[in-house]
């Protein structure tokens, strides 16, 4: 045992001052998205193959702690012939060494992958099972599929690797100094029949090799790239929680759907599927839980507005990490800031100022001086502006569940839970008033087309009323990625 922590503490040792300053300052190396993997007590790394410089790439992510709990697998005759080497790789990787070739018929190919994972420890695999093609993914062997459905509660983390087919070719040693790029994405976990999980984590890894965060060079998406996103907006009790998680389930038949609520849920095949939730949605959620516990309308505005901010950015978070078809919205950030302001002025509130506050949110305020009035009467403007904050998104599409604070009420109070500060007649008449106002100043003012359902009517008739309005958005948004 002694002998064995000895050998754990040079292998770390030789991954931080050797192998880690090797791959830092020979290679060069770019990573997004490492934070996808903080946090993780257990884990199983998926990734592209192209090069032997993949596995320590993927070494060069690992948190220090994790070092010496991580295992590759490797192929044991490919290295086993050269003796030095096979020791050199052992010591250094400690790797779960199989065989390729037929097995005997009892004979399982992963007992040893499975004992690394019974005792909480990590692995690294190449689901495509051999080097590929350069820049490309293959198809991925079924076996992966098969490990991972033994272990639906380890989470599935996929990295796509761009650089190292360049760096050292196959049937090369000659290193070659070329730039690497490493995208971490977000946690996943899989259940249902093997060959199920295997395309998942086939089609999770390819879309991430696709993201606009691998191109080397930042290039503009045009609309038609970009998914289709609907909001529902409404106060509280209208319904719009349930219509949007209703509308997000029932497209998830043809598309992978996102819902942005309190919670993200992504959507496929009419199912919720599993995923790790993103560093930024757990600070949202926090953030958002101590709003709800607020005390008065004052100490209720900054933590709101904060909550807000960052769920904006959720929606590009989701778009490059989750590759949606069509994104729902509970609420939207931008519209909700403009309906606050609208509740907290009163019924001074033009629609001249709430064009101007829908302007400058959206980031096209370039003919709006600062001197302009509006920043005196909200000074959170130029808070946002200053820190370029200002480039809240307007939805494609717009649907307000309309109903009257009375029902409302009733439909509050019948949760039997502590009412928030807003959650009165009062407050929700004046909150009902903005979103109309806002609703109608935008349906002026932009194309986006905007929608007043009614919500007094029971669930699935709203729902019957959105998807009928919905359906030929949708089926247009798909003609035009066509």
């Amino acid at each position: 045992m002694k002998q064995e922590s000895r050998t754990k503490l040079l292998r770390k040792y030789f991954h931080l001052l050797i192998f880690r300053p090797i791959v830092k300052l020979i290679f060069g190396v770019g990573v997004i998205g490492r934070e996808n993997l903080s946090g993780l007590k257990q884990f199983i790394i998926i990734a592209n193959h192209n090069s032997h410089l993949d596995v320590l790439l993927l070494f060069n992510l690992l948190p220090v702690q994790k070092i010496t709990s991580t295992h590759p697998i490797a192929e044991e005759i490919y290295f086993s012939k050269y003796q030095l080497v096979f020791k050199f790789v052992k010591f250094a990787l400690d790797p779960i060494w199989v065989k390729r070739g037929k097995l005997e018929k009892k004979e399982d190919p992963f007992k040893g992958t499975k004992l690394i994972l019974d005792r909480g420890e990590n692995i690294i695999i190449f689901p495509e099972g051999t080097r590929g093609k350069p820049g490309e993914i293959i198809k991925f062997k079924s076996g992966i599929g098969r490990l991972v459905q033994q272990y639906p509660d380890i989470p599935i983390l996929p990295v796509f690797l761009s650089g190292p087919e360049r760096v050292l070719p196959k049937n090369s040693w000659l290193l070659l100094p070329f730039w690497n790029q490493v995208i971490v994405g977000p946690p996943q976990y899989c259940v249902g029949a093997h060959h199920q999980i295997t395309r998942f984590l086939e089609n999770i890894l390819t879309e991430l090799s696709e993201s606009e965060s691998t191109s080397r060079h930042k290039r503009n998406i045009s609309k038609s790239q970009t998914p289709l996103s609907i909001t529902f907006l409404g106060i509280d009790g209208s319904g719009k929680s349930t219509v949007s998680r209703a509308i997000a389930k029932n497209y998830s038949n043809s598309k992978r759907v996102c819902l942005i609520s309190d919670n993200i849920e992504l959507y496929e095949d009419g199912n919720l599927l599993r995923v790790q939730k993103l560093n930024m949605e757990r600070i949202r959620h926090a953030i958002g839980s101590y709003a709800k516990t607020a005390k008065s309308l004052k100490l209720y505005k900054i933590p709101k507005l904060t909550e807000l901010i960052l769920r904006n950015a959720l929606c590009a978070e989701v778009r490059k990490w989750y590759n949606p078809g069509l994104i729902v919205l509970d609420g939207a950030p931008l519209l909700n800031i403009v309906a606050w302001a609208i509740l907290y002025k009163g019924d001074v509130f033009s629609d001249e100022s709430c064009s101007k506050l829908i302007t400058i949110l959206s980031g096209e305020d370039r003919e709006i001086p600062d001197s302009d009035p509006i920043f005196r009467e909200f000074q959170e403007l130029t808070f946002l502006k200053r820190l370029k904050l200002n480039n809240l998104i307007i939805p494609d599409a717009i649907f307000m569940i309309d109903v009257l604070p009375s029902t409302s009420i009733n439909r509050i109070d019948s949760r039997g839970e502590e009412k928030q500060i807003h959650e009165t007649e009062d407050k929700l008449s004046k909150l009902r008033h903005a979103y109309l106002q806002l609703c109608n100043v935008i349906k002026i003012q932009r194309e986006n087309p905007v929608h007043i359902i009614s919500g007094e009517s029971v669930k699935e008739k709203v729902l019957s009323d959105c998807t009928e309005i919905i359906e030929p958005l949708v089926q247009t948004d798909g003609e035009n990625h066509e």
